[in-house]
């Protein structure tokens, strides 16, 4: 069980964060979340434009992440997971709880407070969602919706063990530090692919959830 202690008051960093997030994220889910014509402006295409070529025709499935901001007396941080290694996609990479929007659900937020629930036990009265960026097109076959929200610091979390091996929280400081992102390339299918990381203390954020930072980082202050 995962329950660090609550601070007492609001930081004076998330207040300033919450300020310009207010005029700058959207209030409402993206409008062409289903339009599977529209490319998103967001995605891994964006340092890897090749990718695009390569999955054309491809459908891409709609989809909910949830980016916990916690108010912490050191400063805000962002809930992150570990992806359970036994998993089939994706295994061991850092990413936001979430995943595909069912038909069930009402909307990007609904799967994102779902997901987040039967991932890591995060109760969704405990999420107060503040707003969406814009659409991430992850090369996977994803069309994201990113919901930022603050996490109630008296949480408690219960990972589910099938789908999240462990669980950290990093200073909102650090990813919304420019200098701390970092253009990196390997070579994937036989081309070289670009992303962008954020390692921090020894927890290597990269790829599609790395690449959702930047859009918080470019979409608040840029």
């Amino acid at each position: 069980m995962y329950s660090p202690a609550p601070t007492a008051s609001p930081h004076p960093e998330l207040t300033a964060f919450l300020e310009r997030a207010a005029s700058r994220l959207a209030a409402a889910p993206p409008d062409d979340l289903h339009d599977l014509d529209q490319v998103p402006q967001h995605g891994d295409h964006r340092l890897s434009p090749g990718l695009l070529q390569e999955r054309s025709g491809a459908p891409a499935k709609p989809a909910a992440v949830l980016i916990a901001i916690v108010d912490r007396a050191e400063g805000p941080t962002v809930l992150f997971t570990q992806r359970s290694s036994a998993l089939r996609n994706h295994s061991g990479q850092i990413s936001f709880p979430g995943g595909r929007i069912d038909p069930a659900d009402t909307g990007p937020l609904d799967a994102a407070l779902r997901e987040a629930e039967e991932e890591i036990g995060l109760a969704r009265h405990l999420v107060q969602p503040i707003g969406y960026l814009d659409l991430y097109l992850s090369n996977s076959g994803y069309r994201i919706a990113p919901v930022v929200a603050l996490a109630d610091a008296s949480m408690k979390l219960h990972l589910n063990p099938a789908e999240v091996s462990g669980i950290f929280e990093c200073p909102l400081s650090f990813l919304m530090d420019q200098a701390n992102h970092v253009a990196e390339s390997r070579e994937w299918r036989g081309a070289m692919r670009r992303y962008y990381a954020m390692p921090w203390q020894g927890y290597y954020i990269w790829g599609v959830t790395a690449g959702i930072v930047r859009v918080l980082y470019e979409t608040v202050y840029g």
